[in-house]
């Protein structure tokens, strides 16, 4: 004879804003710094020497429509 036993399924709890809101934070640093890496570095405010950043995020730039030439 064949039992079939069923679980109850967890019942998923809400994130609170307070939670929530270093991790946002966060995010949107890291997406600011990627924005200013993408967008103005090797450029008047350049923080590292050389071309290497220009160059790794070259496509990504013109992708973007930031202009580099």
């Amino acid at each position: 004879m064949t039992h079939i036993v069923v679980h109850p399924a967890p019942i998923p709890s809400p994130i609170s804003p307070q939670e929530l809101l270093p991790w946002t934070v966060f995010v949107g640093l890291l997406l600011l710094m990627a924005l200013y890496f993408v967008g103005a570095e090797q450029g008047a405010t350049s923080l590292i020497q050389g071309d290497a950043v220009h160059e790794f995020v070259h496509d990504g730039r013109h992708l973007l429509g930031f202009p580099c030439h």
